[in-house]
């Protein structure tokens, strides 16, 4: 085999492993989700295309405020392919999060989307972390009318950091993005993480440990 063959071929696997980090373009018009389908897959099973109705393309409800009265002080309402069946295999999806004054969105990662978010009303403190060994600290404040990207995969949070309330719409790249917020991950997790092994992850006492357990 030439030089000039093994480059090509060389380029065409790092491409094609390149091209399996993302959500597959449909090959339809449309895979309006079913969820009535028992099928399993990596998705949601396509319903008959003679059944779709306009319907499965339209979510009412974002221009309603959400519940803030929690312990975090903010809600997200979001709109994935769960709650806009017309959404699968689209690859996009998007939120609208609600803020209390200073209200928290806390630390999250989204494992499977980049989120792009714009402020509608207030003022928000972002920020996101990069990933190891440099971990640095990216934050920011926005007023209405910013936008500010979050990296797929990265730790992030949001904070109304003003005495009114806050709203904003994010986008994502994925119809179910999914969300790992890292208090309730590492803190609530079902059965718990043992207490000694995040005592010493974390540098405290295992009281400690079982105190914030007993929390989530």
């Amino acid at each position: 085999m030439s030089n000039k063959l093994i480059l090509l071929s060389i380029l065409a696997l790092t491409f094609g492993c390149l091209a399996l980090a993302y959500e597959p373009a449909p090959l339809q018009d449309f895979c309006v989700a079913d969820p009535s389908n028992s099928a399993k897959l990596n998705g949601v099973a396509c319903k008959n295309p003679m059944q779709v109705t306009a319907e499965d393309f339209l979510f009412s409800g974002l221009h309603l405020r959400g519940n803030t009265s929690n312990a975090v002080g903010s809600r997200v309402t979001p709109v994935f392919v769960a709650q806009l069946p017309g959404l699968n295999t689209m690859g996009i999806s998007m939120v609208r999060i609600d803020y209390a004054p200073w209200g928290l969105n806390p630390p999250h990662t989204h494992p499977r989307a980049t989120e792009i978010l714009t402020v509608l009303e207030g003022t928000l403190q972002v920020g996101f972390v990069t990933s190891n060994p440099d971990n640095r600290h990216i934050s920011k404040v926005l007023q209405k009318g910013d936008v500010f990207v979050f990296p797929v995969g990265l730790v992030h949070y949001q904070r109304n950091v003003g005495n009114g309330n806050a709203v904003v719409i994010a986008a994502l790249s994925s119809q179910n993005p999914g969300a790992i917020t890292i208090a309730n991950a590492v803190f609530g997790a079902n059965p718990p993480i043992p207490s000694d092994i995040l005592a010493r992850a974390f540098q405290v006492d295992n009281s400690l440990v079982d105190q914030l357990q007993a929390k989530f």
